[in-house]
């Protein structure tokens, strides 16, 4: 199966985790990595994430 995470996909489990919201979509999100580690799922990645990561003000970029 493939996948596409977004920008906030990859960024939530850095977020304020006291939030039941934001701490089961940052599970989901861990869960949905482990797939694409062991081979379950294959990542899809965009030029628009190239774009999105390329204005991070912190100077740090994901990527695959």
């Amino acid at each position: 199966m493939k996948i596409y995470l977004d920008n906030c996909c990859f960024n939530r489990p850095f977020d304020d985790q006291s939030r039941i919201r934001i701490m089961l979509e940052t599970e989901a999100k861990l869960r949905i990595q482990e797939e694409v580690r062991v081979g379950r799922f294959q990542l899809v990645w965009s030029y628009i994430l190239n774009y999105e990561y390329s204005k991070n003000p912190y100077g740090q970029s994901v990527r695959p």
